[in-house]
């Protein structure tokens, strides 16, 4: 998700390993690839270029991970939005396929914390958990599932008494335990990826803003002091990107916020997360937490709200933090921070050409630290010449809501109103 405040009021900028300071763009370059956008998604592909032999240029409006990908949950979560939907687009012959992709940015991620020595905090334990019977429905047909293609990690259906025991509350009517999800720093993961994409010949500009993208058989990037000429543009600014006419009114910018507590005593963690786990529950107005590296809770959820007030935040997540954890009533907060994820009607994220030569990704609906590393790795594919993965999502269409990009912030009110009412009645 990215949002409209600093990065300082966020846990994450306050432990990142350290600052970027890549030069803004100056004057005429050239490349192979121009990147438009240094989180996830643009770091994914030009690290995936780079190490491919690409002279990959990355071009960043403000700061290597300064929007959904140094703000987010944490949450390495298994799964694409819209599998069903694409499952039923492409039939049988994809099944294998999508499965696979589900977990691809996993081993993506797992490969390049290896590799390069990334310090993010990568843990291994994501817990599901259930609020009504329809989720514990849906949590049974995902261990069927998992059974079926003999997944390599821990999966366990949990009772409400075993989830309680797990997790130190009764605020759940039972789980599906997945040790093949995780969580991790995303700020610390993302600088840590830029890093190796530089170290793999790759070029990062911070502070600067493009103003336009003139098609061509070379496309050209242009910025305020700039311009990069390239064979191949990837446009990666998801949520908070209106540059190109094409991409307004088919993605919708969801707002969710996250505070982090007062470190923990060993105490209250062993009492509320003595595994490690990262939780979720199923709804769209969704919760989300997990304990950071130093013991805190980070906890999560969204709001229909569009400003960046740390005490706000405070006091709409504090409430809904004390229903879960009740021994928590005199932890203090210390952070506060959030902004927007990319969600797309149809909730499939969105790959596809707006000219031969210009690709873009985005819309991941909350899934981004997985589907983003796919996405980075489909791009680079696409890029090289093998178009079967990058076709599998450019072949759904976005659905387009007319007028959806000027009037976006009432009609994203009126659909989160929508899902509260409708987590809450179905």
């Amino acid at each position: 998700m990215t949002g409209s405040q600093p990065h300082a009021c966020s846990y994450y900028a306050a432990t990142a390993n350290h600052n970027t300071e890549y030069p803004p763009l100056v004057g005429e370059q050239h490349a192979d690839v121009c990147v438009i956008g240094a989180g996830f998604t643009g770091i994914s592909t030009a690290l995936h270029l780079a190490e491919r032999g690409y002279n990959v240029h990355v071009v960043e409006a403000s700061k290597v991970a300064w929007g959904a990908s140094g703000r987010n949950g944490g949450q390495m979560i298994g799964g694409i939005s819209g599998e069903e939907t694409m499952a039923a687009a492409h039939g049988a012959d994809a099944e294998e396929m999508l499965w696979e992709m589900r977990w691809a940015g996993h081993e993506i991620i797992r490969e390049r914390v290896a590799r390069y020595g990334i310090d993010c905090d990568l843990k291994a334990g994501y817990l599901d958990v259930a609020i009504k019977k329809r989720h514990l429905a849906a949590f049974r047909a995902e261990f069927d599932k998992l059974q079926q293609h003999d997944f390599p990690h821990e999966f366990r259906l949990l009772s409400a008494g075993e989830t309680a025991e797990l997790i130190g509350t009764d605020a759940y009517i039972g789980s599906l335990l997945n040790m093949g999800n995780g969580h991790l720093h995303p700020l610390n993961l993302c600088i840590g990826e830029a890093r190796a994409a530089v170290e793999n010949g790759a070029t990062i500009y911070e502070g600067s803003p493009v103003l336009s993208i003139e098609k061509g058989a070379r496309a050209r990037v242009v910025t305020e002091h700039g311009s990069v000429s390239a064979d191949w543009v990837v446009v990666a600014g998801n949520a908070y990107h209106s540059l190109l006419p094409e991409l307004r009114g088919i993605l919708f910018p969801v707002n969710s916020f996250i505070t982090a507590t007062e470190p923990l005593s060993d105490a209250i963690v062993q009492q509320i997360n003595p595994r490690d786990l990262a939780v979720c529950d199923p709804n769209f107005v969704l919760e989300y937490f997990r304990l950071s590296a130093d013991k805190r809770l980070l906890f999560g959820g969204r709001i229909n709200y569009f400003g960046a007030d740390p005490a706000f935040i405070i006091k709409n997540h504090r409430p809904r933090m004390l229903k879960i954890y009740p021994q928590l009533n005199d932890t203090k907060i210390d952070y506060a921070w959030g902004g927007s994820i990319g969600v797309p009607l149809n909730r499939v994220p969105q790959f596809g050409r707006v000219a031969p030569n210009i690709l873009f990704a985005q819309g991941y609906s909350g899934h981004g630290v997985n589907v983003t590393h796919l996405a980075g790795q489909i791009l680079a594919e696409a890029i090289a010449g093998t178009c079967e993965r990058f076709d599998v999502f450019a072949k759904i269409k976005p659905v387009r809501v007319p007028g959806a990009h000027r009037l976006r912030k009432p009609m994203v009110a009126l659909g989160v109103l929508y899902y509260q009412l409708r987590d809450m009645l179905w």
